[in-house]
């Protein structure tokens, strides 16, 4: 989707006088991984990057101890985020990666019982400061030393220390989240890294696009981009060494290109581009008064996922014909508490009343993987691999103070309108069971109250996202009203990728026949015990999936708002009996080659 920034100065403009002033430095291209479509141009904004004003204060002498394991747990998460980055350099060529790696490693070093380390906990120790003021006190002694050394080499060493107390700094005064209200229009976000929850903090009308060294094109952060309309590129490896504060920049998440200080003519013709772009948006927008029907008649259901709340403008206006899946992780990002009741279904209520009668559903809390939540506290423990430890229903059931508020705020929504509950992550019956238990014991509860809730109960749905939920379909569908298949973590469980690692991000393919036979053994499971089945992974806004989909007898697929025009006219291109002959050729081959070209032939011929 183009994304129409204000381009240029701080004050959201771009004279020609600075036009010609940002055009003297070289200009310089990053590449990664183009995770969510569109142009962005503005100035960069280094997210994470060192406070501006350190924090200074003396600390009593029993307070010591305490600030040196501070210190020390920073310099640790510092040594790990080197170690994350020297990882990623396996994805660059092999002259940047040893580049790169080089120069991680050098910056390891520094924080491995180096003078950097000793002076900061001598200062700690013996001046009784703080850990963020005594790192930037060593920090700028050591620096000094290298920048006065009459060689070359060490002398360029000063750099890498600034940016090693830099990140200890970062570490050090980390807040749980960091708004972007106050930066200026048509800002484009640099960063480390992007989390879930500074994606929610984006306002599209004040950020303009991202990017960042880590992250793939399945991540989270990446999902909610695409949901926001907001260009962005990830796996970056380089960016951080090649963008400044300030710096005018593009992105390109597309072509996955960053570009630093771009020439006169590389802006012209990204501008061009843009106007193009939104040329096409509004033609798309045309559609959304018409029915996503078939060439031969058959009615097929457009839903949309909602992220925000702030997305349901954007629903409404696209024709969506309900909300397909509403993740509820927000309510509980970007806070230190955990969300009340009242607050859940308030903010549930606006979104139900909203659609007007139009269905909702509503994911239970999905937190693990790269979904993180600071209002969890210490609720998850460190795990080894969080994708496959406690997250999601497994979280839900162990800590019921946890779901039984939010399943209440659900079954008071459903008083409002008509409310699906949807389960993520399900492996077994006995998770439904349970599930269904608690929920009748909420609702007794609040109806002693005399508080009005859903009647009948809303549905409750599984989310076949684990291969053993999907080869266990026909039991998981007695105890179903429908089922909602998430391809995003199908895939990745079932290949056994990281969908958030940009270095197997080319392995991550939802085209494997083994994927594809899950999808098929959920949905002929669905259908087999007459409960609706959706799509709800991100292949479901894809148009190049849809003949497939259907073809497979899908017929409610659910995606980001932004994708809904171009599915719909990919339905309405499509003779859905032609499709159901082209999934039967592509479900008998067993090569992913060979089913992209049936694929893509199908698509060709469109």
């Amino acid at each position: 989707m183009a994304k129409r920034a204000p381009t240029g100065g701080r004050d959201g403009a771009r004279p020609r006088s600075t036009r010609r002033r940002r055009a003297e430095p070289t200009e310089r291209v990053v590449e990664g991984l183009g995770v969510a479509p569109g142009i962005a141009i503005g100035r960069a904004y280094l997210h994470g990057a060192a406070p501006a004003q350190i924090p200074e204060y003396t600390i009593d002498p029993d307070g010591i101890p305490a600030e040196l394991r501070r210190f020390e747990e920073a310099v640790a998460q510092s040594l790990r985020q080197l170690e994350k980055l020297k990882a990623k350099t396996a994805a660059l060529p092999p002259d940047v990666a040893e580049e790169v790696s080089v120069l991680l490693e050098a910056q390891g070093l520094m924080l491995q019982g180096s003078r950097l380390v000793r002076g900061v906990n001598q200062r700690i120790a013996h001046d009784r400061i703080n850990a963020e003021a005594a790192t930037a006190a060593e920090t700028a002694v050591v620096a000094e030393g290298f920048a006065a050394i009459e060689d070359a080499y060490l002398a360029a060493r000063a750099q890498e220390v600034r940016e090693v107390g830099a990140r200890v700094i970062r570490n050090l005064t980390a807040t749980p989240f960091q708004s972007f209200t106050s930066l200026p229009a048509g800002s484009i976000v640099i960063a480390e890294e992007v989390t879930p929850a500074d994606t929610a903090l984006m306002n599209p009308d004040i950020v303009a696009g991202f990017a960042a060294v880590v992250g793939g094109a399945e991540s989270h952060a990446a999902i909610m981009a695409r949901a926001m309309g907001l260009p962005a590129v990830l796996g970056a490896t380089r960016l951080l060494q090649t963008i400044r504060d300030g710096d005018f920049v593009i992105v390109d998440g597309s072509a996955g290109r960053v570009i630093a200080n771009p020439t006169p003519q590389t802006i012209d013709a990204y501008e061009r581009r843009q106007v193009e772009l939104a040329r096409v948006e509004r033609q798309l927008a045309r559609i959304s008064r018409l029915p996503a029907v078939t060439k031969d008649g058959v009615a097929i259901t457009l839903d949309a996922n909602i992220e925000l709340p702030r997305e349901l403008e954007t629903v409404r206006a696209v024709g969506a014909d309900g909300i397909g899946l509403l993740r509820s992780e927000f309510l509980f990002m970007n806070r230190n508490d955990i969300p009340s009741e009242e607050e859940q279904f308030q903010a549930l209520a606006a979104i139900v009343t909203g659609m007007a009668n139009r269905p909702v559903t509503v994911r239970t809390l999905d937190i693990g993987g790269d979904k993180l939540a600071s209002a969890l506290g210490d609720r998850i423990a460190p795990s080894a691999n969080p994708a496959l430890g406690l997250r999601a229903i497994r979280l839900s059931l162990q800590q019921p103070d946890l779901l039984e508020p939010q399943l209440a705020a659900i079954l008071r929504a459903g008083a409002l309108g008509r409310v699906r509950l949807l389960l993520p992550m399900i492996e077994t019956v006995d998770e439904v069971k349970e599930v269904r238990e608690i929920l009748a014991r909420v609702a007794r509860r609040l109806v002693r109250k005399g508080v009005a809730i859903a009647d009948p109960f809303p549905p409750v749905g599984a989310m076949i996202e684990v291969p053993g939920a999907a080869l266990s379909a026909d039991a998981l569908a007695r105890v179903c009203d429908f089922f909602a298949i998430g391809t995003n973590d199908l895939t990745m469980y079932t290949l056994a990728i990281d969908r958030g690692d940009e270095q197997v991000a080319h392995l991550y393919n939802p085209l494997h026949p083994a994927v594809l036979r899950l999808i098929q053994f959920t949905t002929e499971a669905a259908l087999r015990n007459r409960i609706p089945i959706s799509i709800c992974g991100e292949i479901a806004g894809d148009p190049r999936f849809t003949a497939l989909l259907i073809g497979l007898g899908i017929r409610d697929l659910s995606m980001s708002a932004i994708n809904l025009p171009r599915v719909k006219e990919r339905v309405r291109a499509i003779d859905l009996s032609a499709a159901a002959v082209r999934a039967r050729q592509i479900m008998d081959q067993s090569d992913s080659a060979r089913i992209s070209a049936l694929l893509d032939g199908f698509n060709a011929e469109l």
